[in-house]
C-alpha cells in the first residue's frame, strides 16, 4: 500500500467497517512507519479490475507483530483472499524477526476465526467491549513462529 491507494482502501474500508472504520490520518500514520531501514509496518493492497479489492496491515514491535487490519471485499470473500494477504502478513512478521504475532478478531466473526485457526493462531484472551460502537468483544488470537513453521511444513 502506498500513499496513493489511501483514498480507495478508505471506500472499502467505509463499506465493511461503518461504524470503526480508520480515518485517512490513521492510514497516512501507519504508511509513515512502512519505508526505509527502520520500518516497523507491512501494508498490502490487492487490486482487481480498477479497484481495490482488499487490504491488509502489520505492525511490528521488537519480537512481536501485531496484525492491524485484513479486510475483503465483499464480492471476494471466501475466495481465499484474505489468507494470501495473511500469508504476505506472517511473511513481513518473518523478515522482521518477529517470534509471534498477535491479533483481535471480532468474537461474532466466525468465518475470520476459522481463517486464524487454518494459519495455526491459537485464541489466548478477550478484550472486552473493544469493538465500538456496540461494545462486542474482540478474541486475542497468538501465532508463534514455531507453529508458523510447523504449519507450514506440514499444512
Amino acid at each position: 500500500m502506498r500513499w496513493w491507494d489511501i483514498d480507495r482502501v478508505l471506500e472499502l474500508e467505509k463499506d465493511l467497517f461503518p461504524e470503526d472504520a480508520w480515518s485517512r490520518g490513521m492510514f497516512w500514520s501507519e504508511l509513515a512507519h512502512a519505508r526505509g531501514p527502520e520500518a516497523t509496518r507491512r501494508y498490502l493492497v490487492a487490486e482487481g479490475e480498477e479497484r481495490i479489492v482488499g487490504y491488509a496491515g502489520l505492525a511490528s514491535s521488537g519480537d512481536q507483530a501485531d496484525v492491524q487490519t485484513i479486510a475483503v471485499a465483499r464480492g471476494h470473500q471466501g475466495t481465499g483472499l484474505g489468507g494470501r494477504l495473511l500469508t504476505e502478513l506472517l511473511r513481513a512478521a518473518t523478515a522482521f524477526e518477529c517470534h509471534e504475532v498477535l491479533l483481535e478478531c471480532r468474537v461474532d466473526n466466525i468465518p475470520a476465526q476459522k481463517l486464524y485457526e487454518r494459519y495455526g493462531f491459537e485464541p489466548i484472551g478477550f478484550r472486552r467491549g473493544y469493538y465500538q460502537p456496540g461494545n462486542v468483544d474482540a478474541l486475542v488470537m497468538r501465532l508463534t513462529t514455531d507453529q508458523a513453521t510447523e504449519e507450514k511444513n506440514h499444512g
